[in-house]
């Protein structure tokens, strides 16, 4: 299936579950708002932040009531100062109370996503070194948080595990060594690109005798992944793994690699602190 047709089904697909979860049956405390009570709302971030998720809350107040208008102050992607307002809704009260929870959890996590690869991303400004996620995604969205990724000006290393090999440790052990595992997924599907996970200089000779076109320097310090990109010679992408943050970041990207992959982007992530005020009524 086609990235982008899978996109478009998660956001209705996961517009709806969250609706199940959170209003279910009905919201019992919204009825206590008269039912012909219209309202103006208001959403704020409290703290910097880069925007993620309209698609999800658009889709949403859609399927829980299309007389909901909604007027976004900011796209995906845009950078939000503390005490920006983002979003405007008007609408029933009742729907914009109901819809509340369900679209700023949405919106928090997906900024969040956002703001933290946008962050480590201007910290490699200048080196040339792409900024890739992992498949540490947190359970049931892993698309939306790979979207997030990109809006934070991150790259996507694999979906999932049908559209890229990657060669691991208990791979290689399964299948003998590094070049039959390689041969044999060149045989199987030569149109997808084959990754190799290295822990030694030994098996790094050995993926690049393989041709493999992507190799992972897994937990290599700062001299070792220097030797593997002079061993490497521009032959095949190198990527580093393990041992990323904020202040290693840097320093792996200037030992010459072509990327770097991080969990942190999407798994380890703190909410961002979004607001929603009723800011008018009407009869």
């Amino acid at each position: 299936m086609h990235y982008q047709q899978a996109l478009a089904e998660e956001i209705r697909d996961s517009a709806a579950r969250m609706l199940t979860e959170d209003v279910g049956p009905g919201d019992m405390t919204a009825k206590l708002v008269p039912e012909k009570q219209m309202a103006r709302a208001r959403v704020i971030t409290r703290e910097p932040a880069v925007l993620c998720g309209v698609a999800w809350v658009d889709e949403l107040f859609r399927r829980l009531d299309a007389r909901v208008a909604l007027h976004w102050l900011a796209a995906d992607g845009d950078r939000l100062e503390a005490g920006q307002p983002f979003l405007e809704l008007e609408g029933p009260a009742r729907s914009l109370l109901s819809g509340e929870r369900a679209a700023l959890n949405l919106l928090q996590t997906l900024s969040a996503t956002a703001t933290r690869t946008r962050h480590y991303v201007d910290l490699l400004e200048g080196t040339g070194v792409r900024m890739l996620d992992t498949r540490k995604t947190l359970p049931g969205l892993r698309l939306a948080q790979k979207y997030a990724v990109t809006c934070g000006g991150g790259h996507n290393h694999r979906i999932g595990l049908y559209d890229a090999f990657l060669i691991k440790e208990n791979h290689i052990a399964a299948c003998g060594s590094i070049a039959a595992a390689v041969d044999e997924a060149r045989r199987l599907a030569r149109e997808l690109p084959v990754e190799v996970e290295v822990e030694t200089f030994e098996e790094l000779d050995q993926a690049l005798a393989a041709g493999a076109d992507v190799i992972m320097l897994d937990n290599f310090n700062l001299d070792e992944m220097r030797e593997a990109v002079r061993r490497n010679a521009g032959r095949a992408t190198l990527e580093a793994s393990g041992n990323v943050d904020e202040g290693t970041l840097l320093a792996i990207a200037e030992t010459g690699v072509d990327c770097i992959s991080s969990g942190a982007l999407t798994k380890d992530i703190a909410a961002i602190d979004l607001s929603m005020r009723i800011v008018e009524q009407q009869a």
